[in-house]
């Protein structure tokens, strides 16, 4: 007689999760997989709030999981974008230094774009900018022509599909409140009531990700702080003085990017985001408030860390909240004939900032390995670009009977 199926479930129906339900069907073929989310469509949260960009890896530490996982996953991405007819335009992108100032940093950019094998990077110089931005300026710029834009919540879908039609399963509206593990597997407990076992289980809960890993033994840190990066838009009319991606150079003091111009597949351009703290894990409006969740940030040691640090930029970034004229004057910087007629009020998205007790923002991708239970703990941007690429990066680790 032949063993059992493997069963696995996988926690969180984003990009990520999803990516890697269908890479474990691809390498174990027999398994049994089953995908959970709390709510009614995949890709809510962090996947469909995010820009659309397909990042090509100029930021990233050389050696990191980050630059590695990068370029292997913009490739994997392109591929099955192009297999399912799904949108994918490769419009470029320029990291402009606004000041001489900038210039050292713009440097090292290049220097690690260069490691990391960046495809078709140039150094323009000032007077170059405007064959590639004519509406931009700067002292100098990158020109990265293979970052790329993209629908990540249409290419959640299609994975979502993709696991359905390996007989997976997709079970939406079921929020899995414990990870508890048990004798030779692993029972997930859902808010319904139900408790289900599971050979091997996935965390892949983003915002709720540092909660649920402590339900099944991990350690409470890191912790997820959340951010609240909030968008203006060109009004249609000003759509075309953005041809691409317009980008700062980012401060290497945060894992931010800094505010920059970000056109949509769908011709559309955001302007920002910022990075504000949000009253909520969920927290996508100003007025969105969770006394839980403060009690939570307030209780962390490592906030207090953060803000001592780091209370100036919060200040600043509070400010370009409350001010489309504070944040307009932030954008002019590299498109200076911007003005706030231009723009109106976008959308926004939460990030779920890994913070360590010390107060250290994680930038790294960190995944924990507990036994029979995965956990993602931090999965920041580029983490739908490497979604595939970490698909199977998690999947070689799994072990399998």
């Amino acid at each position: 007689m032949g063993t059992s199926p493997d069963t696995i479930g996988v926690v969180g129906a984003g990009i990520l999760g999803l990516a890697i339900a269908r890479r474990l069907q691809d390498t174990h073929p027999r398994a049994r997989v089953t995908v959970f989310d709390k709510e009614r469509a995949v890709g809510t949260h962090q996947t469909g709030h995010n820009s659309g960009v397909v990042h090509a890896g100029l930021y990233y530490q050389p050696g990191s999981l980050k630059a590695e996982l990068c370029r292997r996953g913009g490739d994997l991405l392109r591929a099955y974008c192009d297999e399912r007819d799904l949108p994918f335009d490769a419009c470029g992108k320029l990291v402009v230094a606004a000041d001489d100032s900038e210039l050292a940093a713009l440097k090292e950019i290049q220097r690690r774009a260069e490691i990391n094998q960046v495809p078709g990077l140039r150094r323009l110089e000032s007077h170059e900018i405007a064959s590639i931005e004519p509406y931009a300026r700067g002292a100098a710029a990158l020109h990265s022509p293979a970052t790329a834009i993209t629908d990540f919540v249409a290419i959640s879908e299609s994975l979502a599909a993709d696991v359905l039609a390996a007989d997976g399963e997709v079970r939406l509206s079921t929020e899995v409140v414990r990870v508890l593990p048990v004798r030779n597997g692993v029972q997930l407990v859902t808010g319904g009531g139900e408790r289900l076992r599971f050979d091997h289980v996935v965390l892949c809960a983003g915002l709720e990700s540092d909660r649920l890993a402590s339900t099944a033994g991990d350690r409470k840190e890191p912790a997820i702080l959340p951010f609240r990066g909030e968008y203006l838009k060109l009004i249609p009319e000003r759509a075309d003085m953005v041809r691409g991606l317009i980008y700062p150079v980012p401060d290497p003091k945060y894992p931010f990017l800094g505010v920059h111009f970000t056109r949509r597949v769908d011709g559309s351009v955001d302007v920002g985001p910022n990075a504000v703290l949000a009253t909520a894990r969920e927290g996508y409006r100003r007025r969105d408030v969770s006394l839980a969740d403060l009690r939570d940030i307030l209780g962390f040691p490592g906030f207090w860390r953060v803000a001592k640090e780091h209370w100036r930029a919060g200040v600043a970034e509070v400010a370009g909240s409350a001010s489309s004229r504070v944040f307009v004057n932030r954008a002019k910087a590299y498109v200076p004939s911007l003005t706030v007629a231009d723009v109106v009020r976008g959308g926004a998205g939460v990030r779920a900032q890994a913070v360590d007790r010390s107060g250290s923002l994680v930038d790294d991708f960190r995944i924990h390995r507990l036994d029979r239970v995965t956990a993602l703990r931090n999965a920041p941007s580029p983490a739908a670009t490497s979604a595939l690429a970490i698909a199977e990066h998690v999947v070689e680790a799994i072990n399998l009977g």
